[in-house]
């Protein structure tokens, strides 16, 4: 472990459990082959007892508070499983059942498991969103109800990246009356303890830490380049470049805005313990209360739906009701594994096979955005260990 000139440590510090020797050495790999500048931090339950509580890199602590970004949507899914499983929300009803003003322009017959599985064509609006409207789960739900989709529902799947949360939220809200940012809070964070926010109190603010751009090789910057999307098109659309203030992402969380309103496809903050600990909730209880998913309820969540290209990307992709399809990533992991990654790096999921619920999270973003390349030999690392013997 070394030390910064303000006393900040840089090494890797926390704890695992006996048997998880190997993950600390993987982490310390990771954060040793990145360039100056990283941290981050990584948290595993094995059957709901925590195996991993690790962190490392300048300015960060175990309980430091970060944007997640996209893994904030597993927090939306769980909460639309656990009201399927309550049977308040079916998934083969039709959305205008729940939100009879979403039956507009030519979406009167997408159901609520085409919208989960990112087929209802429904990822932006003509003239993008403001700021303020992107903080705002009801402002972007109300324009994406009189929006006619960008392909024809259930032809073609692409990744609702900004609006996902608010279409499944307004869903939530219709049926209970209560938004899926309460929801959350009541029946999981607040119960199971977890350090990860829809909706930042004031209170904790001390823990924030900013995100920091990435920071990319001229070889990146050229590939960065290369790829960068037209504002017409359906990447620049499903990520809010149509509008006169397109939004840069990695800004997002930075907006306290954002942070206290904890909008639900990208606005939640928190932290590896806080991700770790949602999917051990998820799948095996932990602190004395039992999971949250019964295992058919997970399975079904679990089971893929959308396949093949993703028309947003233009890429190959897999997604199941809501969460990826966390497989096709991550190998070694069971068919059953669920989770989701976000922008900047962050990557959390469970896998019901091996009891296995990781957390992993970076405050600079990693190139190319989304689940960072190291998380694939730390999350093998860890479910090694959870698997042995």
């Amino acid at each position: 472990m070394s030390v910064t000139e303000n006393g900040t440590t840089t090494g890797v510090q926390g704890t695992v459990a006996p048997g998880f020797e190997p993950v600390r050495e993987a982490f310390e790999a990771s954060l040793a082959e990145e360039r100056s500048g990283h941290s981050a931090q990584l948290a595993a339950y094995v059957h709901g007892e925590q195996v991993v509580d690790l962190w490392g890199g300048p300015g960060i602590a175990g309980d430091s508070l970060t944007g997640v970004f996209s893994s904030t949507k597993g927090a939306v899914y769980l909460v639309v499983a656990l009201l399927v499983q309550d049977g308040v929300l079916e998934l083969d009803r039709e959305v205008r059942h729940y939100w009879p003003e979403f039956a507009a322009a030519g979406k009167e017959h997408i159901t609520l498991r085409d919208l989960l599985s990112h087929r209802a064509g429904l990822i932006g609006v003509e003239g993008g969103f403001s700021p303020e409207e992107l903080a705002d789960d009801r402002a972007i739900a109300a324009r994406l109800a009189g929006q006619r989709p960008w392909w024809r529902p259930g032809a073609a799947f692409g990744y609702h990246a900004l609006v996902i949360g608010a279409l499944a939220g307004e869903v939530v809200l219709r049926a209970t009356g209560s938004t899926v940012q309460e929801l959350y809070e009541s029946r999981i964070r607040a119960p199971y303890g977890l350090d990860f926010y829809l909706g930042l109190p004031e209170e904790q603010e001390h823990r924030w830490l900013s995100t920091q751009p990435m920071d990319p090789t001229p070889q990146q910057k050229r590939e960065l380049a290369a790829g960068a999307s037209s504002p017409l098109g359906l990447r620049g659309i499903a990520f809010n470049l149509n509008h006169e203030q397109p939004t840069v992402l990695e800004e997002f969380p930075n907006s306290r805005a954002v942070r206290a309103n904890g909008p639900s496809s990208a606005g939640g903050v928190g932290s590896a313990r806080g991700l770790a600990r949602m999917y051990a909730a998820a799948i095996s209880g932990t602190g004395g209360l039992p999971p949250l998913l019964k295992p058919e309820t997970a399975a079904e969540f679990a089971q893929v739906h959308s396949h093949g290209t993703n028309i947003v990307f233009g890429t190959p992709d897999a997604f199941a009701l809501g969460f990826a399809a966390t497989w096709l990533n991550y190998p070694f992991l069971s068919a059953g594994a669920f989770g989701h990654s976000g922008a900047a790096g962050s990557q959390a999921f469970a896998d019901p096979a091996s009891g296995l619920a990781f957390g992993y999270n970076r405050r600079r973003f990693a190139f190319p955005g989304g689940a960072a390349p190291e998380t694939v030999p730390l999350a093998r690392a860890v479910h090694a260990c959870a698997t042995r013997g």
